[in-house]
């Protein structure tokens, strides 16, 4: 997706969703270490580096902790810190590639980072993550998604760096819109399926 689609409805259910995924595998593994997650055409992904290889079967876990989160109705506040400040806070959260981040953003003459943090009901911030937006007001609009896949991807793309775990997503608007996503997928699949097997 293209900048100018940051303020579509689309585009910030997928960043919410990508953002919650994060959510979801902080409390499945509080030491994972984040990496990118952004919003893509017919979906989403966010890279992880975890302390295991993920399998299938977490998908179906991942996504019953985002289905929680959001019917915790969470709100996204978004807030602005200095990059030296950002910079402390990562470390100390133990986040080395947000830092590298923030990093590169202060050598380009960037002085002031976003982050957005999940507050529940009762006031309590339940995760933040370095972030420039636009997400949905609050996780209870994040209702149509599915977790699809998992793959492996060089930090920033490039192999001198670590294989990170990434996790492939997709959200729609409606149910509609979702089934008819996932059957065209299927179709897809089973037609290259054939072409193999001619």
């Amino acid at each position: 997706m293209s900048k100018q689609d940051k303020s579509t409805r689309l585009y910030q259910l997928r960043h919410s969703c990508s953002h919650v995924l994060a959510q979801a595998v902080m409390e499945m593994f509080p030491e994972a270490k984040l990496g990118f997650g952004p919003p893509i055409e017919n979906g989403f992904y966010y890279d992880f580096d975890l302390p295991r290889t993920l399998i299938p079967e977490d998908l179906a876990i991942l996504e019953e902790k985002m289905r929680a989160i959001s019917k915790e109705k969470q709100t996204f506040l978004r807030r602005e810190e200095p990059a030296e400040k950002a910079i402390e806070f990562l470390k100390k959260a133990g986040q080395p590639y947000k830092v590298e981040l923030v990093e590169d953003l202060a050598e380009k003459g960037e002085k002031i980072v976003s982050f957005y943090e999940n507050i529940d009901k009762n006031g309590k911030g339940r995760f933040v993550d370095l972030c420039e937006g636009n997400h949905t007001e609050s996780t209870g609009e994040i209702r149509v998604f599915k977790l699809l896949s998992i793959a492996g991807a060089y930090w920033r793309g490039s192999e001198k760096n670590k294989m990170l775990q990434r996790i492939y997503g997709t959200a729609w608007r409606t149910k509609k819109d979702l089934d008819d996503y996932l059957n065209r997928l299927e179709e897809a699949k089973n037609r290259d399926h054939k072409n193999r097997r001619l």
